[in-house]
């Protein structure tokens, strides 16, 4: 018999049913405050991989993201932030998850088995040798995963994963692998708790730091966001206050009028305005 991975493992907290609620809360904080050094620990390929994915996305290139179930839908979560957060178009950072959209609601059962479907998913968008498939599986056993990583790499694309169990079939099949390894659930198995969360700060870390590389930042502000709402409107109405002085009404106008902050910043600088 197989060794049992260790996002399967027993949990460290037994009789949780007969725990109260602060008693309860507090061995999940307990779990939880494992996830940063594992992500700490993980800091040099993460690193490796940015710097491989901003090298190709400066020339065209793309990133996809794959996953099934938890993993899936935080692949989708941080793809779909980056369009209205960082002004760009929603064909950069795409999100695919095993069963498709209506999994991204409900569980489609066996989706996740088809180790050829994600190479399927990935045609239909024309994938080439510029863009980056990243695998996202707690397990690290994922046959949808580990499939699509497997033929993307056997086609000359960059391919990396996020995992939390070392040496694993999908790690085996990335260029480059993150490992992030928290230990055994609170509830024993329940990868949407610890495994989940340090993916979600991982893909934070990618996204983040590649939208600042590719130069849609400025100082720490986005002044490239979409301004699909009165909040956005009135954050980027102050930023072009703090930068160029002002009043609000003024500002206001100009950001209306040009679309972004980094518009207006742009054209002021240029003596445009």
């Amino acid at each position: 018999m197989s060794q049992i991975s260790i996002t399967e493992q027993d949990s460290l907290h037994n009789d949780l049913e007969n725990k109260s609620v602060k008693e309860l809360l507090l061995g999940i904080h307990e779990e939880d405050n494992k996830i940063l050094p594992a992500v700490f620990a993980a800091i040099p390929q993460i690193e490796k991989l940015v710097e491989q994915i901003l090298k190709r996305m400066k020339k065209g290139g793309r990133l996809f993201y794959l996953g099934a179930g938890t993993s899936g839908r935080l692949g989708i979560l941080d793809a779909s932030e980056i369009p209205p957060t960082y002004g760009v178009g929603y064909d950069l950072v795409i999100g695919l998850i095993a069963g498709g959209d209506r999994a991204i609601r409900k569980a489609v059962e066996a989706a996740e088995d088809d180790p050829e479907a994600g190479w399927v998913e990935l045609q239909k968008f024309k994938i080439n040798k510029l863009d980056t498939v990243v695998g996202i599986a707690a397990s690290g056993r994922t046959p949808y995963v580990a499939g699509a990583l497997k033929r993307a790499r056997e086609h000359g694309i960059l391919t990396g994963c996020i995992v939390n169990n070392p040496g694993s079939v999908v790690a085996q099949n990335a260029d480059i692998a993150i490992e992030a390894i928290v230990g055994p659930e609170f509830v024993t198995g329940s990868t949407r708790m610890k495994s989940g969360t340090s993916q979600k700060l991982i893909l934070n870390m990618i996204t983040t730091s590649l939208m600042i590389k590719l130069g849609r930042v400025k100082g720490n502000k986005m002044v490239n966001m979409q301004l699909t709402n009165q909040k956005l409107v009135h954050r980027g109405t102050r930023m072009i206050m703090n930068e160029l002085g002002y009043d609000e009404q003024t500002a206001k106008r100009l950001l209306l009028l040009h679309g972004s902050v980094n518009a207006v910043l742009e054209k002021s600088k240029n003596g445009e305005l």
